[in-house]
């Protein structure tokens, strides 16, 4: 339920409603910002699409690899390029390597110890 949320808030109320303008300043800084606006709204409504696939527990395991890389890559593009937009710097990196290990551990360990 939680890993959904955090894809749910983020791509809802930081991305679509706008509500946190550093995101579209992050990604016109990595993009260009002819579009930024609306490729914002598009990768938040995928966040929003990323929330219920969580919470629906189809192919969760594909759900959770997808999930990680994409918060790898977003990371790291943002640690490179947008550094100074970031909310806490580089810590940012600590945070997301928090919220990698959960996806990890929710999805492939606590499998193996409940069929255990």
């Amino acid at each position: 339920m939680a890993i959904g949320l955090v894809w749910f808030v983020n791509g809802l109320i930081c991305k679509v409603l706008g509500l946190v303008p550093r995101h579209e300043e992050i990604v016109a800084r990595i993009l260009g910002g002819k579009f930024a606006h609306e490729v914002t709204q598009l990768i938040g409504l995928s966040e929003i699409v990323m929330a219920c696939w969580v919470w629906s527990k189809f192919q969760h395991k594909l759900s959770a690899w997808l999930q990680i890389a994409l918060v790898g890559v977003m990371n790291i593009l943002e640690l490179v390029l947008a550094r100074d937009l970031l909310l806490w710097g580089a810590l940012n990196s600590v945070f997301a390597l928090a919220f990698m290990s959960f996806v990890f551990l929710v999805n492939f360990k606590v499998d193996v110890q409940r069929s255990s």
